[in-house]
């Protein structure tokens, strides 16, 4: 190295030193253990590639476009996260594997709070199109005991593709509220999930096809479930055979998490009421993980 790549690389170190002791007041000791660290690593980003000046200004006109398009109804820096992969390590990391208990995934972008209550084998779906699906299951603890009165908080896209948020008017449809039984048991009707693109009409969309990556997530069910003494859970179930199961885009699929939706045509559903045509059933047990494994707690909107 040359006295003047030395003097350089001395000049830029000052400038993070700079930055990171500016921190060194900060009340709490964890806001200044994130930044000085959130810190030191966008600054060594930025030496290890040499970012330029027109990348930077790209970069924050690309942010600048990830928070217009971010509203009540779409959540873009959510996508980028997920696309990213920041959202699944964030996952991992703050829900780690318990043996026997359901694995959790990726949050999404489209929850939305306040979805309507929906009676034990109550239809979820309102209208939207798709083959009827019956979704049946248990809430349980890892000792094998029914978690009774458990909240579960069910959305998913129709067979178009779309979530009812994506549509245009203040339709609810493909998403309700339940809580389990005395037994722990839950059931519901909703469609068959389908395979869709996530929105790449925006800046993520257009992060994806520089990378020469697809938008597309295979289909699945959202569950996020709550009960006393036990730690969130926030899940999908996957549809088997689904050919986008190797290449979803926000890298959210797991193995446990794959279910088998079966075909059924006409005859008598499990509850009680005659069908005509194609239908599908699904069974989901849900088993939560005790609060004492939990880091951190569940916002106070999803308890």
């Amino acid at each position: 190295m040359t006295s003047t790549d030395t003097e350089q690389t001395a000049r830029e170190q000052a400038v993070t030193d700079e930055v990171v002791a500016s921190f060194a007041e900060a009340k709490d000791d964890r806001y200044r253990e994130v930044m000085e660290s959130l810190v030191r690593h966008l600054h060594a980003f930025a030496r290890d590639v040499r970012l330029t000046q027109e990348e930077w200004d790209a970069a924050i006109a690309f942010l600048t476009r990830v928070g217009h398009l971010t509203d009540d109804r779409r959540q873009e820096f959510i996508l980028l996260s997920d696309v990213l992969g920041l959202s699944m390590l964030t996952v991992g990391m703050n829900a780690p594997p318990q043996q026997d208990a359901t694995e959790s995934t990726v949050f999404g972008p489209f929850f939305v709070d306040g979805a309507p209550e929906v009676e034990p084998g109550g239809d979820i779906a309102q209208g939207a199109p798709g083959i009827p699906c019956w979704v049946s299951g248990s809430v349980r603890a890892t000792d094998g005991s029914p978690v009774p009165g458990a909240r579960i908080d069910v959305w998913e896209a129709d067979e178009d593709g779309f979530y009812d948020v994506q549509y245009e008017g203040n339709r609810t449809q493909g998403r309700g509220r339940l809580r389990s039984g005395a037994d722990g048991g839950y059931r519901f009707w909703s469609v068959r999930p389908s395979p869709y693109s996530i929105p790449a009409d925006g800046p993520v969309g257009e992060l994806l096809a520089r990378g020469g990556r697809g938008p597309m997530r295979p289909a699945h069910l959202h569950f996020m479930v709550t009960a006393p003494g036990f730690r969130r859970l926030v899940t999908h179930i996957f549809v088997d055979g689904d050919e986008y199961l190797d290449r979803d885009a926000v890298f959210g699929v797991k193995d446990s998490l794959v279910y088998a939706f079966t075909e059924r045509n006409g005859g008598t559903a499990p509850d009680g009421s005659a069908r005509e045509g194609v239908w599908n059933e699904v069974s989901f047990d849900i088993v939560l993980a005790p609060e004492a494994s939990s880091v951190g707690t569940a916002p106070e909107e999803a308890r």
